[in-house]
């Protein structure tokens, strides 16, 4: 086990390219010192950020929806999420996705949760919140989504849970925490 004294709080960059920039995600490489002192290269994907949303029914049970993942090659069950616009708070990113996504409008939208799904090489900060005085409207989502939404009990959920049938890193982490955090 490598043991040292942090040198800084905050790393050196050195210098800084951008390899590539897409739509979606963009790819730089940092030459840096890092807070531990050692010199390195580090090749980062660039995100905006993203928000998750888990939304509570009236009636206490939560939607999930359902979509193909292409990198997955699968149809999956997932809270509500996606990449935050620029310029937009994670209440407004969580209001539009859900909206888009499902039709919803949360009366009260709250963040329980901020993390990174993979700080090795991944910048994107996840805001999970949570999202309660739902009303129904018109889904409208982006022409390549095509979604279905379903609501599930707490009980169904922790029987997805145990039997593997949720297999989304972002909608596990926001359901468990839920689940033993803040369900009521």
């Amino acid at each position: 086990m490598a043991t040292g004294k942090l040198v800084s709080k905050k790393p050196q960059v050195l210098s800084s390219a951008i390899v590539y920039q897409g739509k979606v995600f963009g790819i730089r490489r940092d030459e840096v010192i890092e807070p531990t002192g050692v010199r390195t290269t580090r090749e980062m994907i660039t995100h905006p950020g993203s928000v998750v949303v888990l939304p509570v029914l009236p009636d206490g049970r939560i939607l999930l929806i359902q979509q193909y993942r292409y990198a997955a090659r699968q149809f999956l069950w997932e809270l509500v999420a996606g990449r935050m616009d620029e310029g937009e708070t994670p209440i407004e990113g969580a209001a539009r996705e859900l909206k888009e996504e499902t039709g919803y409008h949360a009366k009260r939208l709250k963040i329980f949760l901020e993390f990174f799904p993979t700080p090795g090489f991944l910048e994107e900060k996840m805001y999970l919140l949570l999202a309660e005085g739902l009303t129904p409207g018109k889904a409208e989502p982006d022409e390549d989504e095509k979604i279905m939404a379903r609501a599930y009990t707490r009980k169904q959920l922790e029987e997805m849970l145990r039997k593997g049938k949720l297999r989304d890193a972002k909608t596990i982490a926001g359901v468990l925490y839920y689940l033993r955090f803040l369900a009521r």
